[in-house]
């Protein structure tokens, strides 16, 4: 199979695109990786080049969500179609929305990680603004035009269909991580959160709120600056910056606790790099996450700061606790294994591709 995809570089996307195509090597399937969002970091470009199944194709064109994206979101989809004539693929799998509804010859699957929309709702607590009717127009002319949608979680999918109105082809395929890359090492007393310090739905505001009143210090790794704007900075929390690949995997597998008291939070690819770690979780009580870690987190209210730091507290004062959860979380994410993923998304590569023969040749 070829496949065409593009792919975020400034957070989780990249790291399930990486993963995602490193799986599906076994298969013999080679991929078109078109970037956007940011220049690749050396890290990331080292990664993508020791994949011999991986075509870059590097970019900087703003992504849809970003603020007054869309010259740089039309000059991308020139040159996705660009890449289509010249690398022909046997099918598109867009990591976002707009670019579905691009004039493909192939077939084309839309992975919905996240939207404007639900984030909105979820950490204002209203609908976004009329400034973003463009970007929903944009991104239900993507969801009508893929043959398929898939979303990581229910939760993600029922979003869709209540912002979007979206009620075609729907499946939910969860990510996964390679167990190999994480494992729990000698636990230290520290408290760990990881993601894209700006976002305000990662909250890591409310953990430098608790941090004063716990018995351990907490740390974060991610970056502080948004695409726009001043840096986050939170004086309570020990900051680590954005780091590579192995030295967060490092971190992980050396803290007991994993704290990501998210207001939203698709999937959240971090809790599972933490819970593979051999962390203890600590999580927001938001339907994605439950879906996923129901009775293997301590969930907290994400916005009751005497509910996180009670959360946090609980396993800081009790090792047993603290060595049951880690358990129940490392057990739960063995289920999401890349080889899972992967054969998820074989098969709907292949029933993709069989369908566009199946109506090639009707018509």
């Amino acid at each position: 199979m070829r496949i065409l995809m593009t792919t975020d570089t400034m957070g989780g996307i990249w790291s399930y695109s990486m993963e995602l195509a490193r799986s599906m090597r076994a298969f013999g399937t080679e991929f078109a990786l078109m970037t956007m969002g940011d220049e690749l970091s050396g890290d990331q470009r080292e990664e993508a080049n020791r994949l011999p199944n991986v075509a870059l194709y590097e970019t900087k064109f703003r992504l849809e969500w970003m603020d007054d994206p869309w010259r740089d979101v039309d000059a991308a989809g020139d040159r996705l179609l660009e890449i289509e004539s010249q690398f022909v693929p046997d099918l598109v799998h867009i990591n976002g929305f707009a670019h579905g509804s691009l004039p493909w010859k192939a077939p084309v699957l839309v992975v919905a990680h996240s939207c404007v929309s639900s984030w909105w709702q979820a950490v204002h607590g209203e609908s976004a603004p009329a400034r973003y009717q463009g970007y929903v127009k944009r991104v239900t002319a993507g969801l009508m035009a893929a043959k398929t949608v898939v979303a990581p979680t229910r939760a993600m999918l029922s979003s869709l269909q209540e912002h979007y109105g979206f009620t075609g082809e729907g499946r939910v395929i969860f990510n996964g991580r390679h167990s190999l890359g994480f494992s729990p090492g000698i636990k230290s007393g520290f408290v760990l959160g990881a993601g894209r310090v700006w976002d305000a739905a990662k909250n890591f505001a409310i953990l430098d709120r608790v941090a004063p009143q716990l018995n351990w210090p907490v740390f974060i790794a991610g970056d502080s600056m948004p695409p726009n704007g001043e840096a986050r900075n939170f004086p309570n929390l020990h900051s680590l910056g954005r780091l590579p690949f192995e030295r967060l995997a490092g971190h992980l597998g050396s803290a007991s606790i994993y704290a990501l008291p998210a207001l939203y939070e698709p999937f959240g690819l971090s809790v599972l790099e933490a819970a593979l770690s051999g962390c203890a979780l600590v999580l927001g009580d938001i339907p994605s996450l439950r879906e996923l870690w129901d009775e293997a987190a301590i969930f907290v209210s994400p916005r009751d700061a005497d509910s996180v730091r009670e959360g946090i507290a609980s396993l800081i004062d009790s090792e047993i606790l603290r060595a049951e959860m880690s358990s129940r979380a490392r057990r739960r994410a063995l289920h999401f294994s890349a080889t899972n993923m992967a054969f998820a998304y074989k098969r709907i590569y292949q029933e993709l591709m069989q369908s566009a023969v199946c109506e090639g040749a009707i018509g």
